[in-house]
């Protein structure tokens, strides 16, 4: 498996249309496959280095104790209509190493979304307090299905 997951989909809506719902906290809120992302604050992300918080509850995901807590999503790379990346800090927490994003490419039907998710950078230490991948290909793949219903409206 290596570490990092990649996922595909055709979305029939233009890059430009998912583009700008990745863009938006809330957008990411909507489309969440995992039932982690319970809200957003923040307004769109327009470069590197923008932010937003997310309201997390990681008990829709996991049978954990850890239960409600936050994240400063972080964008990493951003090219208009074709790429987002972001990692995800808690206040409490170092930023642990591993980052999402979604490259976009014009497809005969639409767009041709690639979600990913890469944790090839966090620490030894990071990986003895909890197992990676944190988050399940069929989770990636889920979310594409929701974002393709949500942008082909």
């Amino acid at each position: 498996m290596g570490e990092r997951l990649e996922v595909q989909r055709v979305i029939a809506a233009t890059p430009t249309e998912v583009f700008d719902l990745l863009c938006d906290p809330d957008g990411h809120v909507a489309i969440d496959a995992s039932g982690m992302l319970q809200s957003a604050e923040g307004g769109k992300v327009t470069q590197v280095g923008d932010e937003f918080v997310v309201h997390m509850d990681l008990r829709a995901f996991r049978d954990v104790a850890e239960g409600r807590y936050d994240v400063t999503v972080s964008i990493t790379r951003l090219e208009p209509n074709a790429l987002i990346e972001w990692s995800a800090r808690r206040p409490d927490i170092p930023a642990d190493g591993h980052c999402y994003g979604y490259r976009l490419e014009p497809a005969e039907h639409g767009t041709l979304v690639t979600s990913y998710y890469d944790w090839s950078l966090v620490s030894d230490a990071e990986r003895e307090r909890y197992p990676y991948p944190r988050i399940p290909e069929s989770a990636l793949r889920a979310t594409l299905g929701i974002l393709a219903r949500t942008v082909e409206r």
